[in-house]
């Protein structure tokens, strides 16, 4: 096999830093393991984030992403881990990860965490008629 998992973040220099732009990137088969049974847990982890001076080179995203599957860890956790390893990375001036858990026992869960940076202030929206 030619790559392998990793917790490497690459990052490339944000094309375009004196824009406000949101980046969305959506991972729709993320697995990790459930730390009580060791059964496999299965996500949609949609991410959503406006870049300051760096962006997420994707291949090392998918090469992340893949580093959780043998990993045993609590949703909340899982999603947290997230956010503070993309964060450390990109130092972004938001940052959103939601974490779409699919159904086990009944139940679905659903985790959102967000990152602001201090000296950002978000642009009021726009709504059209």
């Amino acid at each position: 096999m030619s790559t392998r998992p990793s917790k490497d973040l690459e990052t490339f220099d944000n094309p375009t830093p004196e824009r406000d732009y949101t980046i969305r990137i959506k991972v729709p088969e993320f697995t990790c393991l459930c730390p009580k049974t060791g059964q496999p847990d299965f996500a949609t982890i949609n991410i959503e984030y406006i870049a300051d001076q760096k962006c997420v080179e994707l291949k090392s995203l998918k090469l992340y992403m893949w580093s959780f599957r043998d990993e045993g860890a609590f949703h909340e956790k899982v999603t947290n881990d997230m956010l503070s390893d993309l964060v450390n990375a990109t130092a972004p001036r938001f940052m959103r990860i939601k974490a779409e858990f699919y159904v086990r026992g009944g139940i679905y869960t659903t985790v959102i965490a967000e990152h602001r940076a201090d000296n950002w202030t978000p642009p009021v929206p726009v709504h059209l008629p």
